[in-house]
């Protein structure tokens, strides 16, 4: 029965439509600026403390 789903789904081809392929960009587009947005904090973070651990190991 799912697999009857399945391939009943992957033929229907004239239901998807520009307007779906480019809400799923711009979906893929969100979702990857938030994901860079989060590692530019922690890696900016995590630069500091090696700059502050390098300016103490210096004095």
């Amino acid at each position: 029965m799912f697999r009857r789903l399945i391939n009943r789904f992957w033929e229907d081809e004239p239901g998807a439509s520009m307007v779906e392929y480019a809400l799923l960009v711009l979906l893929i587009a969100i979702v990857a600026f938030v994901a860079v947005q989060f590692a530019g904090e922690t890696l900016s973070g995590t630069y500091s403390e090696i700059a502050d651990e390098l300016v103490q190991a210096g004095s």
